[in-house]
């Protein structure tokens, strides 16, 4: 599969894990997420909180001991944080947020301002004490042309269109989700017993939950039903164009995915899945206010990765959370578009960094 399909399917499958949400009034909870996903595609403005953290990570070899070099990774990467609030509005498409991240219990702390229109990118460049930056630098905008970075790539930059976006996300909950069973994958929670934080007012939670007794299952039904079912949706020549997609590239994953090589390596893999996973816990819970948007969302894994040739162990436990609030509000922009004296070119940067960037 080559590296432009990869990608556009990876970013699609990201934005549909971030959209797994929803319900209607009295839906059952497998349509009740389809529903609230075309709901969430609507959202023309909203502002945004999320929150990713490993809440525990350890790595272990055969004597149950760690080598120095895996126990300072874990310790680095163990309750990692990593927070974004922001704000968005699609007309005219202006998307601000700040992102923040704290590495090995907090004693490193990087903060990164992001703005975004609809030809333009802004990254706020921070100071990072491994990297000593020129003073000419830090605190500055360094400004990215969307355009010239797809020309300089050999492609056409073509903005996926809000009406597409609400299209696409819609045909693709449904190409997967239909393929899932609503007794063994979704269920409701009562929303006093989901650990709302202060503030979410839901009518409905919804659960979607693999364990590790269908873990094989999940992971069989995605590959082989669901995987198949969303290249058959990114075939419409709609949305092909709009994700500047040839339909040789997605019938050449359709088939490499459905050879009989893959087909018989990916058996062999998925009957040997317990030998490798072991999946203490993996859910995502959705809050739904009263007008059937998706308010918050929180998944939880607890998973331990196993080599049953050198006994190394991984044991990884994250939670990611987003909350979304004033949706189709009128948004105030706290940073909006950076001034032309705060601002650096990708030249001017090459310049100041000299050859060692």
């Amino acid at each position: 599969m080559n590296k432009k399909m990869t990608g556009s399917l990876l970013a699609l499958l990201l934005v549909f894990t971030l959209t797994l949400v929803g319900c209607t009034k009295t839906a059952e909870p497998k349509e009740a997420v389809k529903t609230a996903t075309a709901n969430a595609a609507k959202m023309t403005s909203y502002t945004m909180t999320s929150q990713f953290k490993i809440n525990d990570l350890a790595i272990t070899s055969a004597d149950g001991a760690a080598s120095s070099e895996s126990a300072q990774i874990a310790n680095t990467l163990k309750n990692a944080e990593l927070t974004l609030n922001g704000v968005y509005q699609a007309d005219p498409m202006q998307t601000e947020m700040t992102m923040n991240l704290k590495l090995a219990g907090g004693s490193m702390n990087f903060e990164v301002p992001i703005v975004l229109t609809q030809e333009t990118m802004y990254i706020k460049i921070p100071q990072i004490p491994m990297l000593p930056l020129s003073q000419n630098v830090v605190g500055k905008f360094l400004k990215l042309d969307l355009k010239e970075l797809a020309q300089m790539q050999g492609e056409e930059y073509t903005p996926i269109s809000a009406d597409t976006s609400q299209k696409l996300a819609q045909e693709l909950s449904g190409a997967v989700l239909d393929k899932y069973d609503q007794a063994k994958y979704f269920k409701d929670i009562k929303p006093a017993d989901a650990g709302l934080p202060d503030g979410v007012d839901a009518k409905q939670v919804v659960q979607f939950a693999v364990t590790n007794d269908n873990a094989k299952e999940a992971v069989t039904i995605f590959v082989k039903q669901a995987l198949p079912a969303v290249l058959d949706v990114l075939s419409k020549e709609e949305y092909r164009s709009a994700l500047n997609l040839t339909q040789e590239d997605i019938d050449q994953a359709k088939k490499e995915i459905q050879s009989e090589d893959s087909q018989s390596e990916f058996s062999k893999t998925v009957n040997e899945l317990d030998k490798y996973l072991t999946l203490n816990q993996f859910n995502i819970n959705t809050a739904i206010n009263d007008k059937d948007f998706p308010v918050y969302q929180k998944m939880v894994m607890d998973a331990v990765f196993s080599n049953p040739d050198t006994k190394e162990n991984v044991k990884l436990a994250l939670e990611g959370s987003g909350q979304y609030s004033k949706i189709n509000e009128k948004q105030t922009f706290a940073i909006g578009i950076p001034a032309d004296a705060d601002v650096i070119t990708m030249d001017q940067l090459q310049q100041e960094m000299g050859s060692s960037y």
